[in-house]
C-alpha cells in the first residue's frame, strides 16, 4: 500500500467517524437544542424577556430525548397538501401576523414597539391554525365558565354549558406598544373565517378566545400576575372521554413543538371542567397545570400558545375524512422519505411513555423466539365520568366476564411458551399504570372502547385484536393501528355476544405468529 493511498484511507475513516460523531450529537440533543434554535431565532424578544425578567427557566420540564423524533422545524409551502406530514407533523407552515408593536402602525395595525405580537400557523391539511402571542393580557372575570378544577363528587349535575368558556370582549387583551392610542380588535370576522375556521363546529372555543382580543394601550395594560416562561392555553370538550382526551394531548404536544418552545411549556385550562383521571397525563406530560378561573385576578403571559381543539386533529378527522397514512420508523422516514407514511404518532406515544419515566428501547421480541408473552385484556367498567353520568358504562360485550374466564383458562394451559393474561381494569388503575401496561403488552385484546386508545403508547411489535359488536363497527383503533404501523386484527360480531372459542382460536393464530 503505498502513501497516497494510506492517507486517502486515513481521510475516509476520519470522515466516516466524524459523520457519526453528528449523528450522535443530533440525536442526543434535538429533542432540545434544535428546538431551542428554532424558538430564539424565531422570537428574539421572547429570549430577551426569559434573561432580564426572570431566572425560572429551569422550573420547565425538558423534551425527552424520543427514538422516534424527526425535526418540526418547516418552511412555507414545504408540506404537501394531504400529506401524512400535513396531518400528523407540522403542516402548519401558513404564516400570518395579526398584531406587531416592533412594525409601523401602517403594517398590521401595529404600534411603536415596546409592546405585545400575536400570529398564526394555518394548516391547510387540518384547516385550523395554531396560534402564539406575547405580551398577552387574561382577564378571567371577563369568562363566562364555572370555576373547574373541583373535585367531582362537588359538582354533580352541573350542566354542560357551565363548563365551557363563553369570552366577553377584551377577555384577552395585548400590549399595544409605544404609539399605539385607542383600542382595536384583533382579529375581523373575515380573518377568523380564514384562520380559525369553525368547520363542523358548534362552539368554536378557541376562535372564540381569539375573537375576543383586543389591543389596547400600555398604560391600560396592567398585570396581577405574570408567566416568564411560555404557557399553553388549551379549551376542552369530552374532557372526561380519553380518545377526546388524547386528541387534547396530541394537539397539545404538536402546538409546543410547531411553534419551537425550547421546554415543556406550563398549561392553563382555559374551561370550567372538574378534576378527572386524565389530569395526571396532563400534569406529567407538561410542567405545571392551572385553571383559568383560578388566578384571582388578571394574568400576562410573555409567551402563549393556543391550542386547536382535539376536533380538529388528524385523530378526529380520520373518523370521517379519507386519511392514507401508514405508520413507519422514524429511520425508515430519515432515508426514505414518504408523504404517505409517518412516525409521529409513534413520537406522541413515546413522548406519553417518557413523561411517566418508563423506558423507551423497550421492544418486544415479536416473532422471534420470546417464551413469555403478555395478553392485556382492556375491560369495560362502571365508574363516574362526569358530572352529568350516572356512573354506568355502555355495555360493548355482554359476555366479557365469561370470555375473560376462557382466556384466562387458556393462557394457563397454554402449550409452547408461557402466557400472562393480564386483567385491564383500566377504570381501577392510574394513568402511568395503564400506560405501562400497554407498553408491557405483546397482544392487546379488547372490545370497542375508548380504552383501547392508548394503543398510541404501544410499542413497535404489539398486536390488536379488537372485538366489535354490531351497534360499534367504528374505525377508531384500526385507524390509530394503521398510522402506528402495528398489527390489527378484528372480530366482528352479529350482536354483542362473542363465542370465547372463537376469540381463542383468533388468539391461538396471532401467538403462534410471534413463534409460539
Amino acid at each position: 500500500m503505498n502513501k497516497r493511498t494510506a492517507l486517502l484511507l486515513k481521510i475516509l475513516l476520519f470522515l466516516f467517524v466524524l459523520n457519526s460523531i453528528s449523528l450522535f450529537l443530533y440525536f442526543s440533543s434535538h429533542s432540545s437544542k434544535q428546538s431551542q434554535y428554532d424558538y430564539h431565532s424565531r422570537h428574539p424578544l421572547v429570549e430577551s424577556h426569559l434573561l432580564t425578567h426572570t431566572g425560572q427557566t429551569h422550573m420547565l420540564k425538558p423534551w425527552p430525548i424520543l427514538p422516534s423524533y424527526l425535526p418540526w422545524s418547516q418552511t412555507v409551502n414545504s408540506v404537501t397538501l394531504g400529506s401524512c406530514e400535513g396531518y400528523f407533523g407540522n403542516g402548519f407552515t401558513k404564516p400570518i401576523d395579526l398584531f406587531s408593536s416592533s412594525v409601523s402602525s401602517t403594517t398590521y395595525g401595529g404600534g411603536g414597539g415596546g409592546g405585545g405580537w400575536f400570529r398564526c400557523w394555518f394548516s391547510e391539511t387540518l384547516q385550523s391554525s395554531i396560534c402564539e402571542g406575547g405580551m398577552l393580557r387574561m382577564v378571567p372575570e371577563r369568562i363566562r365558565m364555572s370555576r373547574g378544577g373541583e373535585r367531582l363528587e362537588e359538582v354533580l349535575g352541573r350542566r354542560e354549558g357551565d363548563e365551557l368558556p363563553v369570552f366577553k370582549n377584551g377577555a384577552f387583551e395585548i400590549d399595544g406598544g409605544e404609539g399605539f392610542k385607542g383600542e382595536k380588535q384583533l382579529a375581523s370576522e373575515k380573518l377568523l373565517d380564514q384562520y380559525a375556521p369553525k368547520g363542523e363546529i358548534d362552539l368554536h372555543t378557541m376562535r372564540g378566545l381569539i375573537g375576543s382580543i383586543r389591543v389596547v394601550q400600555s398604560k391600560d395594560f396592567t398585570c396581577d400576575e405574570w408567566i416568564e416562561e411560555p404557557a399553553l392555553l388549551v379549551t376542552r370538550f369530552e374532557y372526561a372521554n380519553l380518545f377526546h382526551t388524547i386528541t387534547d394531548w396530541y394537539s397539545a404536544y404538536v402546538s409546543s413543538r410547531v411553534t419551537g418552545l425550547p421546554n415543556r411549556p406550563h398549561l392553563i385550562f382555559v374551561d370550567g371542567h372538574c378534576l378527572s383521571s386524565m389530569e395526571e397525563t396532563w400534569k406529567a406530560l407538561f410542567s405545571s397545570l392551572r385553571y383559568a378561573r383560578n388566578f384571582s385576578g388578571s394574568v400576562c403571559f410573555r409567551h402563549a400558545v393556543l391550542s386547536p381543539l382535539g376536533y380538529e386533529t388528524a385523530l378526529f378527522k380520520g373518523l370521517t375524512e379519507q386519511i392514507d397514512c401508514n405508520g413507519t420508523s422514524a429511520r425508515d422516514l430519515w432515508q426514505n422519505p414518504d408523504n404517505q407514511k409517518t412516525a409521529r404518532l409513534s413520537e406522541f406515544g413515546e413522548m406519553i411513555r417518557a413523561s411517566f419515566g418508563l423506558p423507551l428501547h423497550r421492544h418486544h421480541a415479536g416473532r422471534s423466539i420470546a417464551r413469555v408473552h403478555n395478553v392485556l385484556f382492556v375491560r369495560r367498567e362502571d365508574y363516574l365520568a362526569h358530572p352529568r353520568h350516572g356512573g354506568k358504562v355502555e355495555s360493548r360485550l355482554s359476555n366479557e366476564p365469561e370470555v375473560f374466564d376462557s382466556l384466562k383458562n387458556w393462557a394457563s394451559n397454554y402449550k409452547g411458551c408461557k402466557i400472562n393474561l393480564v386483567n385491564g381494569l383500566f377504570a381501577h388503575m392510574s394513568m402511568k399504570e395503564q400506560v405501562q401496561a400497554i407498553q408491557d403488552a405483546s397482544i392487546i385484546v379488547g372490545a370497542h372502547g375508548a380504552g383501547l386508545t392508548h394503543i398510541v403508547s404501544a410499542t413497535p411489535r404489539t398486536v390488536i385484536l379488537e372485538v366489535i359488536s354490531l351497534d360499534f363497527r367504528r374505525p377508531h383503533f384500526e385507524l390509530i393501528a394503521r398510522w402506528k404501523g402495528l398489527e390489527y386484527h378484528a372480530i366482528n360480531l352479529d350482536g354483542s355476544y362473542a363465542n370465547p372459542v372463537s376469540v381463542i382460536n383468533e388468539l391461538n393464530s396471532i401467538i403462534k405468529s410471534l413463534g409460539c
